[in-house]
């Protein structure tokens, strides 16, 4: 099984690497910057980045992720902003070249009144600008729970965005189930099989390429994004574990996102390994 929890990249690069073996885990998340502002970050030192990379290369630490920031707005109404986000991304993936293996995972943003459809459409354009041929990291559009104008609030509006991109750049795009976002989205995952039957059909299976393992605080449907710890929420662990343990996401990455400290996620990675009560 390939899971790991969020961490903080404070420490840098080598040490988010060994820190998540010490957790019990074998992949981990990390945001590109500070999530919610827009001060960079130092520049990486080279000598800290090449520590990750070996121990990626040594199958100690497997397909980690790096998020943008939230304040991305790929479809914002503002030029600034998409022009802010654009030129973000295109830097990030360009760093992340020294980091083979890793997958880079967005939020398509929200349209801000322009329409679901424009809203797609213009984020599409932007993924034109940010990704070249050959490039090595996967690009990952993130499920969306439907607050507000959110884009992604289905499967339908990730595929539409993933089908108006040139062929020539589409093989990287992939997508990040988030079981949070979709169960407040109104997916039924005590039917999980279910919803990787309709994800198929509507994305392909092939383009599912990471899970945010994650509760919510909110019923079915309800919309809001509220996280909440494993077994402490709407989905409930049995869900969770299921999910965690379905054999068609083996070699796809889980990552926690729960309201933890490392202690909790610890516990949670040690109960999500267990097999699921039959």
């Amino acid at each position: 099984m390939i899971l790991g929890c969020h961490l903080s990249l404070a420490e840098g690069y080598a040490a988010m690497g060994e820190r998540i073996g010490e957790l019990g885990g074998n992949t981990f998340q990390f945001f590109t910057k500070n999530p919610r502002g827009r001060t960079p970050n130092r520049p990486p030192d080279p000598e800290d980045v090449r520590g990750l990379a070996e121990r990626m290369a040594g199958g100690e630490v497997i397909l980690p992720v790096a998020h943008a920031p939230y304040t991305y707005n790929p479809c914002a109404l503002k030029p600034e902003v998409r022009e802010y986000t654009r030129d973000s991304m295109r830097a990030e993936l360009t760093f992340l070249e020294a980091l083979p293996g890793t997958l880079y995972n967005f939020h398509p943003g929200s349209h801000v009144g322009q329409g679901a459809e424009e809203g797609c459409r213009i984020v599409a354009a932007m993924l034109e600008q940010v990704l070249w041929p050959g490039m090595g990291t996967p690009v990952l559009l993130e499920t969306m729970a439907g607050k507000g104008t959110e884009i992604g609030r289905d499967f339908g509006e990730l595929a539409r965005i993933i089908g108006q991109v040139d062929p020539a750049l589409r093989e990287n795009l992939g997508v990040t189930l988030d079981t949070c976002h979709i169960h407040d989205a109104g997916y039924d995952l005590s039917d999980f099989d279910g919803v990787l039957r309709e994800f198929d059909a509507v994305i392909g299976l092939d383009r599912l390429r990471a899970v945010h393992l994650n509760d919510s605080l909110n019923e079915r449907g309800a919309h809001k994004d509220r996280h909440a710890k494993i077994g402490e929420g709407h989905i409930g662990a049995e869900i969770l574990r299921g999910i965690a343990h379905h054999p068609l996401l083996t070699g796809v990455p889980k990552i926690l996102e729960t309201p933890n400290d490392e202690e909790g996620y610890a516990r949670e990675i040690c109960m999500l390994k267990e097999r699921k009560t039959q």
